[in-house]
């Protein structure tokens, strides 16, 4: 019997990156690959890309630079590069870096084997394409390892916006929905493999709109339908925009008990003058709308935001439109950053930069800022009594962690919490990341 090849998958970026490597394993699975957490034992390395990070193509041929060792020890070592990055760079890849042997795009991952099994026999092969056929028909189905208490699922790839800062409509492509029975078989199937959380994947998610049993339906009501799997106990679904929002989907925050009261949904400035270069097509008022009428259909529901600062153009008081609606708002988590030119897109071609020193200055007052308020909203948990589902142990000895409805971080010391298991915790502290706690 052959012995099998192993595979190693390094992944950079978003949650959709993850479930990505997680699909591309399990095609390369059916051609006789098995899993190491070792670059150094691989038959293929693959690096899953990110595009959105700065300088993140230079990353990617840094990361390649360190496996050139690897290579020359072992001359049948393959290795590719997938994902983000490799869509935008293509040949480029194969051009500036001469060992990596494949490079395939986000759409294209399901040819995979078809890709390897042509480099064994010696090509090299780029397959960067938005192809016709749906990718997810065509990856391996049949009977899966058992795994984790959570996962991800892909439900809509691609965004229409067209933000001036963003390159995802070029390195992910145009909206597109998966139908609803290939989800809810996904789920299923996910279900059955132990899963009891599944969060809905997608650039803009909540602008689902897949073919259903009689003519489309939106994230709401595929929601619905994945909420009557026995076995699935909760629901989420990140990255929103709030130009999607649409009702159904407002009102299933208070309808629907497995929706998990925690959204993450991005608004990067507080200033109208600088959402409007950016392409955004809402205002700060219209996003502060939709964050009343979502905590009116559901009083706790934690927030999460995503923001942009030194955005070519902004002003001090364009940034103190920010702070002002951050301290409006109130989020329980968000992600900051500063702006960085990203090469093809309509904000890489502005003259009006803030200078790098300003730029840090503000992100340093916006970040205070959110981590008052995150450390304000995790103290106001102690003394509460959540449910938690656990999903791993913790780096103490007899320590479990797990996910509250809030995806607050919970550890707990108690032989009784077991991976898969929901049990109400009584929070009795907050760290800077998680809380601890008791079971009840």
């Amino acid at each position: 019997m052959a012995q099998a090849k192993k595979l190693f998958i390094k992944t950079y970026g978003c949650q959709m990156n993850v479930y990505d490597s997680e699909r591309m394993a399990e095609a390369l699975g059916a051609s006789g690959y098995v899993g190491t957490d070792r670059a150094e034992d691989a038959d293929m390395i693959l690096l899953n890309t990110c595009h959105i990070r700065e300088k993140a193509a230079e990353k990617v041929y840094s990361e390649l630079g360190r496996f050139k060792p690897l290579k020359a020890a072992n001359p049948d070592l393959k290795i590719g590069v997938a994902g983000c990055v490799a869509q935008a760079e293509g040949e480029e890849i194969m051009r500036r870096a001469p060992l990596v042997d494949l490079v395939v795009g986000p759409q294209t991952y399901h040819r995979l084997p078809a890709m390897v099994a042509a480099v064994r026999a010696g090509e090299r092969a780029v397959d960067t394409d938005f192809p016709e056929e749906d990718k997810f028909a065509h990856l391996p189905k049949g009977p899966r390892a058992s795994r984790g208490p959570t996962a991800f699922l892909t439900v809509q790839e691609g965004c229409d916006k067209f933000c001036s800062f963003c390159v995802v409509p070029y390195t992910r492509g145009a909206e597109v929905s998966r139908p609803a029975a290939r989800i809810l078989a996904e789920a299923r199937e996910l279900v059955d493999r132990g899963v009891r959380e599944i969060t809905l994947l997608g650039q803009n998610v909540n602008a689902y709109h897949g073919e259903g049993p009689a003519g489309e339906w939106s994230l709401a009501q595929l929601i619905d339908a994945l909420a009557g799997i026995a076995g699935l106990e909760r629901i989420r679904f990140t990255t929103s925009h709030p130009n999607d929002m649409r009702e159904d989907l407002i009102a299933a925050f208070a309808s629907q008990p497995k929706l998990m009261p925690y959204l993450h949904l991005p608004v990067q400035s507080g200033s109208d003058r600088i959402l409007k270069r950016m392409n955004r097509k809402h205002t700060a008022e219209s996003y502060v709308a939709i964050i009343d009428r979502l905590r009116e259909a559901r009083p706790d529901l934690a927030l999460s935001g995503d923001f942009i600062v030194g955005f070519p153009g902004e002003t001090e008081a364009d940034f103190e439109d920010t702070m002002a609606l951050v301290r409006r708002v109130g989020y329980g988590q968000a992600y900051s950053f500063k702006y960085s030119a990203r090469p093809g897109t309509p904000a890489a071609e502005r003259e009006d930069t803030v200078p790098e020193d300003v730029a840090s200055e503000r992100l340093a007052r916006l970040q205070a800022l959110l981590t008052e308020q995150q450390r304000a909203a995790q103290e106001a948990m102690v003394g509460r009594t959540v449910a938690v589902l656990f999903e791993k142990p913790g780096r103490m000895p007899g320590q479990m962690v797990g996910k509250s409805d809030h995806l607050h971080a919970v550890h707990v010391t108690d032989p009784r919490a077991t991976p898969g298991t929901i049990a109400d915790v009584r929070i009795t502290a907050s760290a800077p990341n998680s809380l601890a706690g008791e079971l009840v």
